[in-house]
């Protein structure tokens, strides 16, 4: 008997293509429309009938709003070889950007900020994250933000509002999962998130005619004490680097006084057990997660 090769062959690119369409919600006329070709070869390209050729699958992914690591993998499928490169974030080649990254950790201090990748592993911090996880619970489990605020053994019992965050996650994964089908690690990240429980019970429904605050905000709560951060977001603009694309830069800022005065209490303390200030060389990395 033959052994089953452990590697799975690429779909073909008009199966990736038909897929990406469906996600879109877009029709064979209107993605030939947009982008600029005949909807009779767009649908030999579909069928396999027709070889595209790497400008269309550039014009093809553009109009699709494709992801870099999606937009190799269509070329790939097609039988050409990735246009986009994927850079570890140790090599010399991104050095400049780790010190952007170190800059804005640094420079959110007192505050929490993290580096995540598209999947909300949290691949970096500065200090002020892992103060605030030790002040709330001890330090966190995971090394992932989806499952820090579902898991009730992370931070989820500290979180005042954990049904409307918890919701406002899981509302999040799905938009990831549509904005990239191929995605399965999103789609298994989702199928683990429901398995949390009390997950699957929340009410997709808002609160009807009650006003909504500007910016969500997360609610900790550590004895008598509550805590309320809302976050930014920053990316790299026009990446042409798989790593970097799928980078973003998370930053925590307090929602009232009481909240901005412990971060502060905290990081003095924290600077006269230590001895010295924060430098951002000194915050938690995680070793298992990478872009």
């Amino acid at each position: 008997m033959k052994a089953m090769s452990a590697v799975q062959a690429p779909a073909p690119a008009g199966a990736l293509l038909r897929e990406w369409r469906a996600a879109r919600r877009l029709s064979q006329l209107d993605l030939a429309l947009a982008a600029d070709v005949s909807p009779r070869h767009l649908s030999c390209v579909e069928t396999g009938k027709a070889q595209p050729s790497r400008e269309l699958i550039a014009r093809l992914a553009d109009t699709l709003g494709m992801p870099l690591r999606e937009r190799n993998a269509l070329l790939v499928a097609a039988g050409y070889a990735p246009e986009y490169a994927e850079t570890a974030m140790d090599g010399a080649a991104l050095a400049q950007v780790r010190r952007a990254i170190e800059f804005i950790l640094e420079h959110q201090e007192p505050y929490p900020a993290f580096l995540l990748n598209r999947r909300w592993d949290v691949l970096r911090t500065n200090r002020a994250a892992e103060r605030m996880a030790a002040f709330l619970r001890g330090g966190r489990r995971h090394d992932n933000l989806v499952r820090q605020f579902l898991d009730p053994e992370d931070l989820r019992p500290a979180v005042v509002n954990w049904e409307e965050i918890a919701g406002d996650l899981i509302r999040h994964l799905h938009e990831a999962i549509a904005a990239v089908p191929s995605d399965r690690a999103a789609q298994d990240l989702l199928n683990e998130a429901m398995r949390y429980p009390g997950v699957r019970a929340l009410s997709r429904a808002r609160g009807a005619g009650a006003a909504a605050p500007p910016l969500l905000t997360v609610v900790f709560r550590k004895a008598d004490r509550e805590l309320r951060f809302f976050s930014t977001l920053t990316t790299f603009a026009t990446p042409r680097d798989v790593t970097l694309d799928e980078l973003r830069i998370e930053c925590a800022f307090p929602a009232d006084e009481e909240t901005a005065s412990l971060c502060r209490r905290l990081a003095a303390e924290a600077a006269g057990a230590d001895g010295q200030p924060f430098s951002a060389g000194q915050g938690h990395e995680s070793a298992s997660a990478r872009p």
